[in-house]
């Protein structure tokens, strides 16, 4: 069977289980993301085994363009939220809290990881590019299992009015924390020296740029919903400037000649689009639901291949205490550092004192952008070739996967209890 025909065969069967599974999930009252996850899992090599690990691995890779193209339109709502309106209505509390609450969250998992570095995990495995790199991950916050919760239980109030901007900021806040965390460790990887231009100059290089090309891309196609007013038409233009800034991001500029290389980051750029877009462009709201149903497909599939990426055979051998030893202090220290971080924000801007108390326990969910900025980070590690940072690539890669499922599976669940003690939920949803 050719590869062609096998990774056909096997996007069909993955988008058929996936939705079986989001029946599953609601039966159990779990977000359908953990049944996309469990799916993976579930038709990848290691549980039903209908392809070897060697064909199995040829298949992720003929659909690893969809893992791409899925974090593109990631970052294209997440810019979305951007809109001036809603900035304005939000105000100095959710900006100040994000802030605290994401590099909290990233600051804690440093630590705490480095404190494991210094006491016996570096001679297991553990690497400063791969405590660098979860450390920015620790940001990103799924909105999605958190505004179920929300929208189930009726919750309003002070925590539930400070919730909803911080969860859908804070993933720009782990986006550009990913981009400058994770260019000081590609050029720790490497070997290269680490001077002032390489650990700065270049991630701040790649930062602006992303951000300047992508507004400009922004504007441009909220010029071009002047001439094309269908809706079909605006979706295909939004689809396609998405596709163009995803396919910039991943052109080195070695290749043009230049003295230094670098790329520019998808997701800021595609983030910065969506922000312009959001702000200029007209007939958004109409566009906005057609794209929601062109890219369900995609995002599922961009799940279940996270799912499928597990490896499993890391379990199976000494690096199994390393995967269980990091998971557990990076769910542990993230929970820490939202709580704290968010408990900081609120006392600098004066909240009430549940939000102080019981925002921080609503922000443990994390999904969707953790995901694809691990992914990426796996790449980078497995292209250069080198069997230990082909370890890094799929030890950080199996923490995420693994946090992931557990933040999912708890975070609906630690959510409620925080609206309820904050007395957000009204006693008859409770009851239900």
């Amino acid at each position: 069977m050719s590869i062609v025909i096998a990774s056909i065969l096997w996007v069909g069967l993955a988008l058929m289980v996936g939705l079986l599974m989001s029946k599953l999930m609601k039966i159990v009252h779990f977000p359908n993301v953990t049944g996309y996850l469990l799916s993976g899992v579930l038709i990848g090599p290691w549980v039903l085994g209908l392809f070897d690990q060697g064909q199995f691995n040829n298949i992720l890779s003929s659909v690893s363009w969809i893992s791409d193209i899925a974090l593109g339109f990631i970052a294209f709502t997440i810019g979305g939220s951007f809109k001036l309106s809603t900035l304005k209505k939000v105000g100095k509390r959710a900006t100040v809290i994000t802030i605290f609450e994401a590099l909290g969250g990233a600051a804690i998992v440093i630590i705490g990881l480095l404190i494991g570095y210094f006491c016996g995990l570096k001679d297991m495995g553990l690497s400063i590019p791969m405590i660098l790199t979860l450390g920015s991950m620790a940001c990103a916050t799924a909105p999605a299992a958190t505004l179920l919760v929300i929208q189930q239980y009726k919750a309003e109030g002070p925590v539930t009015r400070t919730l909803i901007p911080v969860v859908a900021f804070d993933d720009s806040v782990a986006l550009m924390a990913f981009a400058v965390l994770f260019a000081i460790s590609k050029v720790i990887a490497v070997g290269g020296s680490f001077d002032v231009i390489d650990g700065l100059v270049i991630p701040l290089l790649e930062i602006v740029l992303s951000l300047v090309i992508g507004a400009a891309m922004g504007f441009v196609i909220a010029l071009a919903t002047r001439w094309f007013k269908g809706r079909g038409n605006r979706m295909m233009i939004c689809v396609a400037a998405v596709l163009i800034c995803v396919g910039l991001s991943m052109i080195e500029t070695s290749t043009l000649g230049w003295g230094f290389s670098f790329q520019l980051s998808s997701l800021l750029t595609v983030m910065a689009m969506g922000a312009i877009y959001v702000n200029f462009a007209r007939g958004i709201e109409t566009t906005n639901v057609f794209l929601e149903k062109f890219t369900a497909p995609i995002f599922m599939l961009f799940f279940i291949i996270s799912g499928a990426n597990l490896n499993f055979g890391i379990f199976m051998d000494e690096a199994a205490l390393l995967v269980i030893a990091i998971a557990l202090i990076y769910i542990i220290c993230r929970v820490i550092g939202k709580w704290g971080g968010s408990a900081i924000g609120a006392q600098i801007t004066r909240c009430e004192p549940t939000v102080k108390k019981y925002l921080g326990f609503t922000l443990i969910p994390q999904a969707g952008v953790a995901l694809g900025l691990a992914s990426s980070a796996k790449l980078f590690f497995t292209s250069l070739g080198d069997a230990d940072l082909m370890l890094t690539g799929d030890l950080l890669y199996t923490c995420i996967i693994v946090s992931t499922i557990v933040y999912e599976l708890v975070g609906p669940l630690v959510t409620k209890w925080a609206l309820t003690k904050a007395g957000e939920i009204p006693q008859r949803e409770i009851q239900q």
